[in-house]
């Protein structure tokens, strides 16, 4: 929601954001429940060897939100938690308010154990984690009825809000033989019409799958074990399963992540929603400007920056100048570092994780010094590993000392403590946007998009969002992946050699062109990245069908 309320960590938390702010600008009657996560993700500090020190990313919602008396209370291994909701109210650009309840457990009714679930982002042990989805699915169930909400439909993102279903099966089951009951079917049938479900994440360690003893002794008599080993799978709860199995309409976050979800999850139809970005919140204002001078009403329809290519010229490139500057000089402030504004940057922004090879571009630094050598460029890196992620945490590590290495043949900086108020920055003032997954790991990929929008050039394999928005030399460039155990090899050569022969070129050879294709760029996330179309096609396919 902002950068301020550290209630996410990566993609999909800020693409909730967005996904809430679009629904308040297109007037779509809605409510958002998440975790109040008072100590947020992790705040990332650097040493001096260039390890990552884990730090709590507190925040308080009573500056943010507004504290609601309400009270419902969940099971939690024989004893009961209370849970109190915050709201937070987004306005759209037309007036209309959508609420967010944030689910707080730190409450002097609840025991210390308790008052910490509602903590830390994605923390904790397995009992941990299930008592945290407990608290979101039949916590955050219970809260909208206390309030007096009966949505029409519940929109999951990934499973960890699943357990709501066992609460809207025991409504189903309740409702079923009374006069005023219309609706035909069994209490699954009857759940699967009120569900939708999202999975964002080709990664199995995403996907939370808990042992049966632990669910019985967490949820007791409400552990109605019959329909979660039904839907979520007899040899362990998988959550993904269970929203998968209630669920009228499933869907991946991209073309390609759809299809690699349906391989992971055979028999389930699962459909492709791209993700899209919330225009007004990444773009930078001296684009906005510049549109609120040429295309009038371009914030009520985005698809209208389809025509920058013909109507912008050289404002184009002097707005990204703009925004590049802005970056490094608060690259200068922030780290003692001084890039050149004149030379070409290059952003790596992303969780410091195994499949998004964030070493992949250091893998032969002999190799960039002598790109470098012809072609200058410069390096702008940042990202946090999970706190239990150590080869995150190891790559980290790593990529300070081939910046060190490298010395001055490739100006490079790494940034800690990524947060959305530094990705505004980075995405306005990136020339290229570097993205290097393992193919087909990345579920969508949503900072390309951003970067896209303010005129950046992407720069990935083909995966994510980039596979259906690619097209090559004209809104970036695309580079070679190769499948089996020499794919890093292959791949970084793949990379090297696009840099050296295609993107260097281009950016000091050849400026008008460079300057076409990021007016092309902008063009082409407008047109169908954003969370307007987004937001759309989950109504058209999923909530109204």
């Amino acid at each position: 929601m902002q950068a301020e309320m550290h209630t996410y960590s990566g993609g999909l938390g800020v693409l909730a954001g967005d996904m809430a702010r679009e629904c308040a600008d297109l007037g779509v009657p809605s409510v958002f429940v998440t975790m109040a996560s008072r100590e947020g993700y992790v705040r990332q500090e650097i040493d001096g060897e260039g390890a990552q020190l884990d730090r709590p990313d507190r925040w308080d919602p009573g500056r943010w939100c507004q504290p609601l008396p309400t009270r419902v209370t969940v099971p939690a291994g024989g004893r009961s938690i209370q849970v109190r909701p915050w709201l937070k109210t987004l306005q759209g650009r037309g007036g209309f308010r959508v609420p967010v309840l944030l689910l707080d457990t730190e409450l002097a009714s609840n025991s210390s154990e308790d008052r910490a679930l509602t903590g830390s982002l994605y923390g904790g042990d397995a009992v941990c984690r299930l008592k945290q989805e407990i608290v979101l699915g039949l916590g955050g169930l219970r809260v909208l009825r206390a309030l007096g909400f009966h949505p029409r439909v519940y929109h999951m993102n990934e499973g960890h809000a699943a357990l709501l279903t066992l609460d809207l099966l025991r409504e189903a089951e309740a409702a079923r033989g009374r006069p005023d009951e219309s609706v035909p079917g069994d209490a699954a049938s009857r759940v699967r019409r009120q569900c939708v479900f999202t999975t964002h994440t080709p990664v199995k360690a995403g996907l939370d799958r808990f042992d049966y003893p632990l669910v019985r002794r967490l949820l007791g008599e409400e552990a109605d074990l019959r329909a979660l080993k039904r839907w979520g799978g007899q040899d362990g709860l998988n959550m993904t399963r269970l929203g998968l199995g209630l669920s009228h309409y499933a869907n991946g976050v991209s073309v390609r992540h759809a299809d690699t979800a349906r391989k992971m999850f055979p028999g389930y139809p699962i459909h492709a929603v791209t993700n899209g970005v919330h225009v007004g919140t990444w773009l930078h204002p001296t684009f906005a400007e510049l549109y609120d001078s040429i295309l009038p009403g371009w914030r009520e329809r985005p698809e209208l920056l389809v025509r920058v290519p013909d109507l912008a010229g050289s404002e184009i490139w002097e707005c990204h100048r703009v925004a590049r500057s802005r970056l490094i000089d608060r690259v200068r402030r922030s780290t003692g570092v001084s890039l050149d504004p004149e030379t070409l940057t290059i952003v790596f922004a992303r969780r410091m994780t195994g499949y998004k090879r964030p070493l992949l571009l250091f893998r032969d630094l002999e190799r960039m010094a002598d790109i470098a050598s012809r072609h200058r460029f410069q390096l702008v890196i940042t990202g946090k590993a999970h706190p239990k992620d150590d080869p995150g945490k190891d790559a980290i590590l790593r990529i300070h000392g081939a910046i060190d290495r490298l010395g001055g043949a490739v100006p490079a900086v790494f940034l800690p403590n990524y947060d959305m108020d530094w990705a505004q920055t980075l995405v306005a003032g990136a020339d290229v946007w570097l993205q290097t997954p393992l193919p087909p790991m990345e579920a969508c990929g949503t900072s390309g998009m951003k970067a896209g929008l303010n005129g950046g050039l992407n720069l990935s394999p083909l995966d994510g969002w980039w596979a259906e928005g690619c097209v090559d030399g004209v809104n970036g460039w695309s580079f070679a992946h190769r499948d089996g155990a020499d794919a890093d090899p292959a791949d970084a050569e793949a990379l090297y050699d696009r840099l050296d022969r295609a993107v260097l070129p281009c950016y000091y050879g050849e400026p008008e062109r460079w300057r076409s294709m990021m007016k092309h760029s902008i063009a082409n996330v407008a047109a169908y990245f954003t969370s307007r179309r987004m937001v759309e096609q989950y109504a058209t396919e999923a909530y109204l069908s």
